[in-house]
């Protein structure tokens, strides 16, 4: 086990005194995680988790931040802010059991390369640059640090497990670094124009899996649209997602001040009242300047 990693304590009273201060900080929830994962005191679910089988819930949590943050629901983020750093006091206590890493070790190894990022504020170097110039600083010194990891290809270390979108804009950024890019946007379009052609050639004369190929090629040219505007593709489908779920939402509000429901009207009814809703939406939007 690492030098550092938390030792058992010789008696219960100042480890139940610490687990209920609720001023005690990071050291009350890393002894609560480590008594929930005891093997013969914890938790049984606790107890049988692994690292493949809390990953799913990190992801959980993470979107769970990131819809606070969205919504503006700040006494929200603070709980799920919490349930994202248990995900990391999970993963570290595991890590101690096993002899790998530490929450100290964890802690301390983010922030050496916080420091290490950092060299215009934590070292020598000038901070009069644009943020444009200190993201190419910023790539830079990642690029060097892939390759003292032995990281070899321009795509390597781009996790496979990431949200496709989410991987497909790290590896059209990586892509780009080497110079493997369109110009510009209209080049973009024209290729947009080229994958719809082929999905729908597709559609019409092969099978599900070429199907599947070409459209999967149609949101890949999305995502690099996407960066050439500078906008991240995850946020904005989110936000589109909302945007439906707000207009179908008031659809079957209106339906119901008829005294009816989508599985009693029909697609003309309810494409009525969805134009109906955007108008207002669009009106109320221009109101307001």
């Amino acid at each position: 086990m690492p030098d550092d990693a938390p030792h058992p304590r010789p008696d219960a009273a100042p480890t139940e005194e610490l687990i209920h201060d609720r001023d005690a900080g990071i050291e009350r929830l890393l002894e609560i995680m480590r008594r929930l994962r005891d093997p013969e005191t914890g938790c049984p679910w606790d107890i049988e988790q692994s690292y493949a089988t809390i990953a799913p819930y990190t992801i959980e949590e993470a979107y769970e931040v990131a819809d606070a943050v969205e919504r503006g629901a700040m006494d929200e983020l603070e709980g799920e802010l919490g349930d994202l750093l248990l995900q990391a006091v999970y993963f570290a206590q595991m890590g101690a059991e096993d002899g790998h890493f530490t929450f100290q070790s964890v802690v301390r190894r983010v922030a050496d390369k916080m420091v290490a990022r950092h060299p215009h504020v934590f070292g020598n170097e000038s901070r009069d640059k644009s943020a444009e110039q200190q993201t190419r600083d910023w790539e830079t010194i990642k690029a060097a640090e892939r390759a003292g990891n032995a990281q070899k290809g321009a795509l390597d270390g781009v996790a496979v497990h990431l949200p496709a979108l989410l991987r497909a804009l790290k590896l059209q950024k990586r892509a780009a670094r080497v110079g493997f890019d369109w110009a510009d946007t209209g080049d973009v379009l024209a290729k947009i124009t080229e994958e719809a052609a082929e999905l729908a050639e597709a559609r019409d004369t092969m099978g599900p899996d070429e199907i599947e190929d070409e459209f999967g090629d149609l949101l890949f040219v999305m995502v690099n649209l996407g960066r050439h505007l500078g906008l991240d593709p995850e946020a904005a489908l989110r936000r589109t997602n909302a945007k439906f779920t707000r207009r179908f939402e008031a659809v079957e509000a209106r339906l119901a001040e008829r005294g009816r429901s989508p599985a009693t009207s029909d697609l003309a009814e309810m494409d009525a009242l969805w134009d109906a809703v955007k108008a207002q939406e669009k009106a109320a939007k221009a109101s307001r300047g």
